[in-house]
């Protein structure tokens, strides 16, 4: 099994990366794991996605065409983990119950401002709650906090050891202190932002897994991102 980080773009001002992630099993299967911002070219943008960094254009450089994802792993619906949802039209998405009906709900302004993006007409969601396994060697996490049903994955890999993808829970290495962490402004629950954070971080801890940061400019540079891999 191989592991692949993308880089589907840029947060302005911080040069943090937004993320996204590859799963390709030893049985021919492709799964992703969140689809990226959608591209804005508007000098204003907060998310600068430059050419050849959306999803789609990612996966090809990898061999892999939109209709070879079999999954979409959903994190979560925020506009920079949800922009290219549309492009995968014959994948499974997984998602915490939690999170779609919250986001159906229409309560959240960021996700409703992002419905277009997720609420695509033909797409199959297939609602989990709570932690489960998705393949072998594939476990998702609830890590509510950031968001209700907020998601992160844990694959373990053959020859790399075990990989925590924290996702937006613990977004930077500067959040692994879930009693000392900062809350960041589109934190929701601080009270479950420090819960996930101390799951998540005894889940790593226990595993000897390597936490990847969602959103960690610093970490980013010293990773191996696609075309690289981890195995």
């Amino acid at each position: 099994m191989r592991l692949y980080l993308l880089r589907l773009g840029t947060i302005a001002g911080l040069e943090a990366p937004v993320p996204g992630y590859l799963i390709r099993t030893d049985d021919g299967r492709n799964v992703l794991i969140d689809t990226g911002a959608p591209a804005d070219p508007s000098p204003q943008a907060r998310i600068r996605v430059d050419e050849g960094q959306d999803v789609v254009a990612q996966l090809a450089a990898l061999g892999v065409r939109p209709q070879e994802i079999d999954t979409v792993v959903c994190s979560h619906l925020d506009p920079d983990h949800s922009g290219y949802h549309a492009a995968f039209p014959g994948a499974e998405f997984v998602i915490q119950r939690a999170h779609y009906e919250l986001a159906l709900a229409g309560t959240v302004p960021r996700l409703e401002a992002a419905r277009k993006l997720w609420d695509v007409p033909g797409l199959t969601y297939r609602l989990i709650e709570g932690d489960s396994e998705l393949l072998p060697g594939i476990e998702l996490v609830e890590s509510s906090g950031h968001i209700g049903g907020h998601q992160s994955v844990l694959v373990r890999l053959a020859n790399s050891g075990p990989v925590l993808l924290a996702v937006d829970a613990i977004p930077m290495a500067a959040a692994l202190d879930p009693d000392e962490r900062p809350v960041f402004p589109f934190d929701l629950d601080e009270k479950d932002v420090r819960e996930s954070t101390r799951k998540l971080v005894a889940l790593a801890r226990d595993e000897g897994a390597l936490i990847v940061h969602g959103h960690d400019a610093k970490q980013w540079a010293g990773l191996r991102v696609a075309p690289a891999y981890y195995d």
